[in-house]
């Protein structure tokens, strides 16, 4: 190209054809151009430029060749992460409940280019230089993997593919060539086994991400002879893991959650969001209850690597730039010394009606209790049972998940709903007597099956009075209590269920806590759309107008344990509903790595309150302390008068049906309570549903023994 424009330059021929054609026309005046002139020294310009790129690329190419080939060919560098010790757990004293345990470790980070055949001679490499035992969780499909890493075995095995098989892509052709690898191929000695451990641990691996080739029992030897030969292991190198190590009782185990394993990584569900974070696919995360809420907390900043790879992609170098750090701690509102006993409490409690055969059909019994002012939850204890057996297993979980009719414990709500929506007013008076409704049968209290007692809301609670709580709920229909009366249909019901629960809502019935531990469920709240659509799809009346009033005395809906300790501690502080909540506070690390300096303290949260005058409040607060103090021979918790500390307290007893059993009735025999009634440090709840019998009144006991244990740690010093 060059050539042919030189050419036209001394071609005179071509010079002057493009003089002639910028020169005026004859038959005007003459007038010298400069276009000729600009044109000569552009085309000067061009030709020094040309000359001047031909001098420099010939420079390149001949006298510095070699310097600049081998800087296309030599190392990047890159920066990779590794993640970092999760932060640790502590109960309300101090004491660790969830530590790391630091491990030794070897690691591999793969490299950009790194094939199965590069991976099965470093793993040769590394089986002759350190011993890695053989993971019992090899698949047949790890080990075919394995076995086909060898150039030879995966050209013997190719041959065994169809003509079809043979045009599939290469994913789907390498499937089809797993298959065709024998069980007698891949019938490992020990040493191919352990070989194989190594490869699926390095196989594992994606491209530029770190894992650990052996992470338990790596001893002093194993690290200094991969330090000596760090150069002919590309991308094997030394370092720190890390294991997780809950140091709590088993009820606490359950509450702290699980972490992933490396295996594991992160969770298919949540995958996406926690790779938009910078989480890596292996990343150990917090899989179940407080190691999942509270991961951003625990989850450390991650170790940064300067990676250099050479030209063939593998690494050739590693160097730390970035320490990381581990993650920050979180103290407990539970005293694991008070959870302890708790759990002994109930534990003893239940196991002696289960071998007196009246826990028979009992699905298990749970123990709440929290602080009314701030929410703080103290103990959370649960146990699990099945019909057939006589033992009895740990499932403190079950108080935010599982939900069971609460009986007359629900009637503070009833009285609650009945001021809103002024059907009653004050400390008003209601004749207590059976109550006979068209289509029902007879409903009492069980103070009083067959006379008339006039009672006033105070005393209603005191007693437990089913009458007055349906009276109340007649009322919120704009009906007055006559014998044999008809009630209306569902659809003139809905807004007295509406007004209902959303009372009992105001004090945490009904919803959601809001407790810092996932799966919380908020029981099972019938609607009147369902109970309708029910009906019509049964083909009969599964559902009556008479559940309405059955609402009112708590035997309807269901509700948690949790809900019901929220419940008593909305009366106990005069009304506030405080969310409850497990973490007290976030802190950070000291020199040392354990708890560290306070970040956050997790505040009281009111989520709501009940919108009911403090008169009113203060009525309902008088008739839980007279159900403990009252002097009336039905005072229904009499025996809790006799506590270490002042209580208030509200029983009830729901009739159910044992599971599996449709003709045996049971009963849930619960209790919520608080003291020191004045100024309430503990609000409790207690729940033994489905039990043959509650004659020895096992749920005062249990309150009983939970407060006085409280007593005796917080209050007697």
């Amino acid at each position: 190209m060059m050539k042919d424009f030189m050419k036209k330059i001394k071609d005179n021929s071509w010079f002057d054809k493009l003089k002639k054609g910028t020169q005026e026309p004859r038959n005007k005046p003459y007038r010298r151009s400069h276009v000729p002139f600009r044109l000569n020294v552009l085309f000067f310009i061009i030709f020094t430029l040309f000359v001047a790129l031909i001098a420099r690329l010939g420079y390149l190419q001949i006298v510095d060749g070699e310097t600049m080939e081998a800087k296309v060919k030599s190392s990047s560098t890159i920066t990779v992460q590794e993640s970092s010790p999760r932060g640790m757990i502590y109960d309300a004293t101090g004491k660790a409940l969830v530590k790391n345990q630091a491990n030794q470790a070897i690691t591999f980070t793969r490299g950009s280019q790194m094939t199965s055949t590069d991976l099965l001679k470093l793993t040769k490499k590394l089986n002759e230089l350190i011993d890695v035992p053989a993971d019992d969780s090899l698949t047949a499909r790890d080990k075919k993997d394995f076995w086909l890493a060898d150039a030879d075995h995966l050209a013997e095995a190719t041959k065994r593919l169809s003509s079809a098989e043979k045009q599939l892509d290469n994913s789907k052709q390498y499937a089809a060539t797993v298959e065709k690898v024998t069980d007698e191929e891949i019938n490992f000695d020990e040493e191919q086994l352990k070989m194989a451990t190594i490869f699926k641990r390095m196989n594992s691996a994606y491209e530029l991400n770190t894992v650990y080739i052996k992470n338990s029992g790596v001893t002093d030897r194993e690290l200094a002879v991969v330090a000596e030969n760090a150069s002919e292991l590309p991308g094997v190198s030394t370092g720190v893991d890390w294991t997780r190590e809950y140091l709590a009782a088993d009820s606490m185990k359950s509450i702290l959650g699980s972490v992933t394993t490396e295996k594991q990584g992160l969770p298919a569900d949540d995958i996406d969001a926690y790779l938009a974070k910078g989480y890596s696919r292996n990343d150990r995360v917090g899989q179940s209850y407080l190691e999942k809420q509270y991961e951003d907390v625990l989850q450390g900043t991650k170790t940064q690597y300067e990676v250099k790879l050479d030209n063939e992609g593998n690494v050739s170098s590693q160097k730390e730039i970035f320490a990381g750090e581990k993650g920050s701690n979180l103290k407990l509102s539970i005293d694991a010394e008070f959870q302890n006993k708790v759990d002994e409490i109930l534990k003893r409690n239940f196991q002696a009606l289960v071998d007196n055969g009246k826990a028979k059909y009992s699905p298990g019994a749970y123990a709440v209790a929290m602080n009314p002012q701030t929410g703080e939850v103290l103990a959370l204890a649960g146990f699990s049972h099945e019909e057939s057996s006589g033992e009895i297993t740990e499932n403190a979980l079950g108080t935010i998940t599982n939900a069971f009719t609460p009986g007359s414990v629900v009637k503070a709500g009833t009285l609650a709903a009945g001021w809103k929506t002024g059907v009653i007013s004050g400390n008003q008076v209601l004749i207590d007597e059976p109550i006979q409704l068209q289509g029902s049968a007879e409903k009492s209290s069980v103070f009083n099956r067959s006379g008339q007692i006039a009672l006033n809301a105070v005393k209603a609670l005191e007693l437990s009075s089913n009458t007055y709580m349906i009276k109340v709920a007649l009322k919120m229909l704009g009906l007055e209590y006559t014998p044999n009366m008809g009630l209306p249909g569902l659809d003139e019901e809905a807004k007295a269920y509406d007004e209902l629960r959303t009372s009992f809502k105001e004090f945490g019935l009904g919803t959601t806590t809001g407790i810092d531990l996932p799966n919380e469920s908020a029981g099972i709240s019938r609607s009147v759309d369902f109970m309708k659509k029910f009906n019509k799809d049964n083909d009969g009346e599964w559902y009556t107008s008479g559940n309405f009033t059955d609402l009112a005395f708590g035997q309807f809906d269901t509700y948690t344990p949790i809900q019901l300790a929220q419940y008593a501690s909305t009366v106990a502080n005069g009304g506030k509903r405080i969310q409850p909540h497990i973490v007290s506070g976030i802190y950070g690390n000291d020199e040392n790595g354990n708890l560290g300096e306070q970040k956050k303290k997790i505040e009281t949260t009111v989520k709501n309150e009940v919108t009911i005058s403090p008169e009113n409040m203060a009525i309902l607060r008088e008739g839980f302390h007279q159900v403990v103090h009252g002097t009336d021979g039905y005072t229904t918790a009499k025996p809790l008068a006799g506590a270490k500390m002042d209580l208030s307290a509200k029983t009830g007893t729901a009739e159910t049906i044992a599971e599996g059993h449709p003709d045996i009735t049971t009963v849930n025999s619960n209790i919520v309570a608080y003291g020191p009634t004045d100024n309430p440090e503990i609000a409790i709840s207690v729940v033994l549903p489905n039990l043959t019998d509650e004659k020895d009144h096992m749920n005062l006991t249990i309150a009983k023994e939970i407060t006085d244990a409280y007593y005796d740690m917080y209050l007697a010093k």
